[in-house]
């Protein structure tokens, strides 16, 4: 649980959060006395049912972030985790919306937002406002018997039936069918949160609790608000995963079984950010869901929605929500699909998906389905196959027992990574190798490590790799005969000396700048000058260890290294040398 903020007063985070979102949206207002955000007037194409909804602060998008044409009319917020009063919210209603096509009110299950947005709408109605309530519980993390009379929590399958209610309002429908959509909707949706851990708010004190997680622990089921879930369970994310769509889907589980969803059916499913996700991260979280569901509860979902829509402040967990699509029963236009597809101009919703690139989904797969080729065109070049392979696997296999040094040293003097990189390739390389059928052509040979090399090298060295041997390439078949002929020790020499000068168009790097120029330069002018394989490697070596003590003027290690680069080389320097080290004994067998 982190408790560092840029902003510790909760009042002055709450109320410039909120005066930050018409300079976003320049069709919002805000109240910042009622802390109420509502579309402004002049913005409404036409009058239409005014959609409203809010809760506690801290769920951002949520509820303020969806205001904007084709979702919310306004959204009236409370302290953090603590809902709005019920004269904040007659406020929303009566002097914030239009009101002249009905009002919808949809808040979240909790205790506090049912009863203070009741009496809004209630003291609405008594002044002669048209006006209705939807109350939304989808979360199945407790079930029945610990639920009791309160009934299911609502978490972010809300935002849900939010944006189909929203749209189907836009479209000028009146108040009981929106009202009937968004219950529908909310009937037909079952969600569940994890989370490593709890969250602090800001501006409280910070005390050790005795229920915090554990390193290894993750509750299931945990609520927006820090509420405790149905369990605590160490395991990793495919684990996780299974155990809440489990929750959510098995017919069995008499305490959870809401609905009922089938791989009949059509699903929309919604993987939410709950606020300190990365988005890489949630990307992987999303695949594993899509992956489960289609192998264990055979579900592929019509619609996936994947991103931060209902958070618990920074929240290190998210939630899954599944929405069994149901007829609307209002013809064209107006199904539960449509709506969610619909145009929205709220800066919370991330969803600008439409529905004709959904209904093409699954063209550009199968477009896909066979591999792109770059054939690589033959010379009349030739060596023996099987003597560059040995000599190669040879290199390779040095680079590969170089990583833990070549690691130490990027770990001093970098971020750490150059050595596994420089593994990484080096072992799909060497996969590649005793793959690919065998060939007599430089040319053909190199197009092979070329294509290994893009793919799986990757930074600025797998960039510099990609180039040079791009180039080498190039350089062989410049020197290409006119008839069969080997590739001879000045071929090679020719077109390194080559692609060097290539390579030098893209990077600054010389000798002397501390980078893997230290070593491939000396090996290159020596092979060419020298015809001498021995001689280049010592060249190459010695200019590697050179670098020691060497202050770099290029690349990361500039404003990444600290002290204790004069005891080690520079680690692409010492890579590339071993890798040249191995290929020279190779060479020799």
């Amino acid at each position: 649980m982190s408790a560092k903020h840029f902003i510790n007063d909760p009042t002055h985070l709450v109320q410039t959060a909120l005066l930050s979102l018409p300079h976003a949206n320049p069709s919002l207002q805000c109240d910042i006395a009622n802390k109420i955000i509502f579309l402004s007037p002049s913005h409404l194409r036409s009058p239409q049912v005014s959609l409203i909804s809010g809760g506690g602060s801290g769920h951002e998008p949520s509820f303020s972030s969806f205001v904007g044409r084709g979702l919310l009319s306004g959204a009236v917020a409370g302290t953090i985790f603590a809902s709005p009063s019920a004269e904040q919210i007659r406020r929303c209603i009566l002097h914030r919306v239009d009101k002249s096509k009905g009002v919808l009110v949809v808040v979240m299950n909790y205790t506090g937002d049912v009863l203070n947005f009741g009496m809004g709408v209630e003291k609405a109605r008594s002044q002669g406002v048209e006006c209705d309530m939807v109350v939304v519980g989808d979360d199945v993390g407790v079930g029945r018997n610990k639920g009791g009379k309160v009934g299911r929590r609502g978490i972010a399958g809300t935002c849900l039936v939010l944006k189909i209610a929203g749209a189907l309002a836009a479209k000028g429908t009146g108040l009981e069918d929106v009202s009937r959509v968004a219950q529908l909707t909310a009937e037909n949706l079952v969600s569940i949160g994890s989370s490593l851990s709890h969250v602090h708010v800001p501006g409280r004190n910070v005390a050790e609790a005795e229920d915090e997680l554990k390193e290894s622990e993750v509750e299931i089921g945990m609520g927006i608000h820090n509420e405790p879930g149905s369990e605590r369970s160490t395991t990793d994310l495919p684990g996780l995963v299974k155990t809440m769509l489990s929750h959510c889907l098995n017919t069995s589980d008499s305490d959870r079984h809401f609905i009922d969803i089938s791989e009949k059916d059509q699903v929309v499913l919604l993987v939410n950010n709950l606020g300190g996700v990365s988005v890489l991260e949630l990307g992987g979280i999303t695949n594993e869901v899509i992956e489960q569901l289609a192998k264990d509860w055979k579900i592929k979902p019509v619609r996936i929605l994947s991103g931060t829509y209902m958070t618990s402040l920074n929240g290190l967990g998210f939630s899954i929500s599944l929405l069994k699509v149901t007829d609307t029963d209002l013809g064209a236009g107006s199904s539960m699909l449509e709506l969610l597809d619909a145009p929205s101009e709220a800066t919370g919703w991330s969803a600008a998906i439409s529905s004709e690139t959904w209904a093409k989904r699954g063209q550009a797969t199968k477009q896909e389905d066979g591999p792109e080729r770059d054939e690589v065109s033959s010379s009349d070049l030739r060596m023996d196959g099987d003597f560059a392979k040995n000599a190669l696997t040879a290199g390779l296999k040095r680079v590969i027992a170089a990583e833990p040094d070549v690691t130490k040293y990027d770990t001093i003097v970098g971020d750490g990574d150059c050595g596994i990189g420089l593994k990484r390739g080096a072992e799909a390389i060497l996969d590649m190798l005793n793959k690919t059928e065998k060939t007599d052509d430089p040319l053909i040979f190199l197009g092979n490590i070329i294509k290994v090399v893009e793919l799986a090298m990757d930074g600025t060295s797998g960039a510099l790799y990609a180039i040079f041997l791009n180039a080498l390439a190039y350089g062989l078949r410049q020197n290409s005969p006119s008839s069969p002929q080997p590739a001879t020790t000045e071929t090679w020499a020719k077109a390194l000396d080559a692609s060097l000068q290539s390579l030098s168009k893209y990077t600054p790097a010389q000798p002397g700048d501390r980078t893997l120029m230290d070593a491939l330069h000396p090996y290159v002018k020596t092979l060419l000058k020298s015809g001498d394989i021995d001689a280049a490697t010592e060249a190459a070596e010695k200019g590697a260890q050179g670098t020691k003590g060497m202050k770099a003027s290029l690349g990361r290690t500039v404003y990444v290294g600290g002290e204790g680069f004069e005891e080690v080389p520079d680690p692409g320097a010492h890579g590339l040398a071993e890798f040249l080290l191995g290929l020279r004994d190779g060479l020799k067998k």
